[in-house]
């Protein structure tokens, strides 16, 4: 599928069974096909990436309505939500208690994807801008969820994570660690031997979008073989955003 001349681009949440189906087929052309992830709810079939969250999640849909068809998407989960599916899908992985007990209103951010043909161009743009509106709407105030580097050859990024844990390690107030079962140390390299800007070449765009807007990450990594990736958490405190992280917030966001 390329990318038309001209877009028109929609975001809304999904509503209807065809809805969810049309977020989780791209989930499977990217998260499947393209980084050779798995699940066990994954319908090889159907191309569907689905797993036993996805009807507690809000799911947020980026509509080519050039091309009638669903180009990126993001999908959310607030606290009444986890409690309705019995957790946040980020605690298999990460030890929640520092946000969770913080009293503040907390949303996950998760299964985020664009197209490759919409990739570097507008489409993440209006996909944040969606989020910001529904971030206003529920009047949240940290947001957090796990983000990817493909692959679990941690020795491949050692100096990407390294980078992330010396300058973007969260407060001590909203650093969310590792479960202890896989824990995965990110202080591989020491900080006088970084080399900052080969190791920020190696983060991916969505961390580095999380980071413009004054986002941390929390503490160790997770192996995902499942997925075939590395992750990291990011935390997002809206409180701690400056004036000019604010509007890319508010705006932009990536």
């Amino acid at each position: 599928m390329d990318a038309p001349l001209q877009t028109s681009f929609l975001v809304r949440l999904a509503e209807t069974d065809d809805d969810l189906k049309a977020a989780q087929r791209l989930r499977y052309e990217v998260f499947v096909e393209e980084l050779g992830g798995g699940g066990a709810l994954v319908d090889h079939a159907a191309r569907l990436e689905r797993d036993r969250f996805d009807p507690f999640f809000d799911h947020m849909l980026l509509w080519d309505e050039a091309r009638g068809a669903v180009v990126g998407v993001y999908r959310v989960m607030r606290q009444d939500q986890a409690e309705a599916a019995g957790q946040f899908y980020s605690s298999d992985e990460y030890d929640l208690s520092a946000i969770l007990q913080s009293g503040r209103r907390v949303l996950e951010l998760g299964r985020s994807c664009v197209h490759p043909d919409y990739r570097g161009g507008m489409a993440m743009y209006h996909l944040w801008s969606g989020l910001a509106r529904y971030i206003a709407r529920h009047e949240i105030e940290v947001l957090f969820g796990v983000a990817s580097f493909h692959g679990t050859d941690v020795a491949r990024i050692a100096e990407p994570l390294a980078l992330l844990h010396h300058r973007h390690l969260a407060p001590d107030d909203i650093r969310v660690r590792a479960q202890p079962h896989a824990f995965q140390r990110m202080d591989l390299v020491p900080e006088s031997q970084l080399d900052a800007r080969r190791a920020m070449l190696s983060i991916p765009a969505l961390i580095k979008a999380y980071l413009r807007l004054g986002g941390f990450v929390g503490e160790g990594a997770f192996i995902d073989h499942t997925f075939n990736t590395t992750d990291v958490c990011l935390i997002l405190d809206t409180a701690r955003m400056n004036a000019r992280q604010a509007r890319l917030y508010q705006g932009a966001g990536a």
